[in-house]
């Protein structure tokens, strides 16, 4: 179980700290450029932009590696603290100090992952998923996924935002139940992974949930969007898992606590998605 932590935070570090350079660098290479493909190769001479993606890669390798040894009901969960470690970073490497109102929402997302994590005390998987028991897992979710991007469609501004975050987290979630499926064929060297299937619907479904994050960011603010997503992958994960895997959770009265965990994470969410707007230069950070 420590080492799927350190892997998944790792994964949470990579993740933020791409962002950030590639955000840097996307900024100073072509400022005010709408995407071209003129600025896609301006980005690939700058180091920055490629350490971005050096550390997007990271970022996968290291997700994949916590999966192999630990519960999707563990990892997913602390892959939240990416927007923490973004911060971070945003200080570290852009010198940008954090105001109270950023360390109060950084803690608030601590200590409700730890609380919904000892809460919930994932047990590890006690099967593989059937090829039926997939069928209806896909069924579903593409289902929930369309029904939300459907209902999206009806209306405008942060109503439509959050309603494509949640599709999106959605969507993240399964892909990685995707991957740990992938993972389990690693045992069997590169070409039983090469000729999984779950790798590349794990491929289709990251896709498609890219494409309705990115969506979802035209639609509405990054206050809109980011508490959405913070809480549907974590928490859909977590059913995935008990689902398709087996995995255990607690319930009963220590649903208490891993609510009150969830909500501390939708606080946090909200409150630094405000401030990492504002540090974007984003002139509706509080709308």
């Amino acid at each position: 179980m420590i080492i799927a932590i350190v892997f998944a935070l790792c994964a949470a570090a990579s993740n933020a700290l791409s962002s950030v350079l590639q955000r840097r660098a996307a900024r100073s290479v072509a400022p005010g450029d709408s995407f071209q493909m003129s600025v896609l190769l301006r980005l690939v001479r700058d180091t920055g932009w490629l350490l971005g993606i050096g550390a997007l890669i990271a970022g996968f390798l290291f997700q994949a590696a916590a999966l192999t040894v630990g519960q999707l009901a563990l990892v997913q969960p602390i892959l939240v603290t990416e927007l923490p470690f973004t911060m971070a970073f945003i200080w570290l490497l852009l010198g940008r100090r954090l105001d109270r109102e950023a360390w109060t929402a950084v803690g608030a997302m601590t200590v409700g992952l730890a609380l919904l994590l000892a809460a919930a005390d994932p047990g590890h998987g006690t099967r593989t998923p059937h090829r039926i028991e997939w069928a209806i897992a896909i069924l579903v979710t593409v289902g929930l996924m369309a029904f939300l991007v459907s209902s999206s469609r009806a209306v405008r501004g942060p109503r439509r935002a959050v309603l494509l975050a949640v599709a999106s987290g959605l969507g993240f979630s399964f892909t990685a139940a995707l991957m740990k499926e992938a993972t389990l064929a690693i045992p069997g060297g590169a070409v039983a992974v090469l000729t999984s299937w779950a790798l590349y619907a794990m491929v289709a479904a990251g896709l498609a949930s890219l494409v309705l994050l990115q969506d979802a960011l035209r639609s509405g603010t990054l206050v809109a969007v980011q508490p959405g997503l913070n809480v549907t992958d974590p928490v859909a994960s977590i059913a995935y898992g008990v689902g398709l895997f087996g995995e255990s959770i607690r319930l009963g009265g220590w649903a208490v606590p891993e609510l009150l965990g969830i909500g501390l994470i939708l606080y946090g969410s909200i409150h630094l998605a405000r401030p990492l707007r504002d540090h974007d230069g984003g002139a509706d950070a509080y709308d």
